[in-house]
């Protein structure tokens, strides 16, 4: 179950990432796709530095920090 809800609430986070940051975007179906990944790599940050997320809120804000994380990095890696 850990897994679908971090597909779901990582969808959610990327398309609220795309809103947040500021530029072209690739688009909501795109950033849906950098926001589940983000849930992912969100978690895996969140267990190096020690953060535990407690509950719905807790990994929305874990998977919206990893899809800000993400959207950053494809930008930063697209504009070379």
């Amino acid at each position: 179950m850990g897994v679908i809800t971090t597909i779901l609430v990582g969808g959610v986070a990327g398309w609220l990432a795309g809103k947040v940051m500021k530029g072209e975007g690739y688009g909501p179906l795109m950033n849906v796709l950098l926001g589940i990944l983000g849930g992912f790599v969100g978690e895996i940050v969140f267990d190096l530095v020690g953060l535990k997320t407690v509950g719905l809120v807790g990994r929305i804000v874990c998977a919206f920090a990893g899809s800000v994380l993400v959207v950053w990095l494809a930008r930063q890696l697209s504009s070379k």
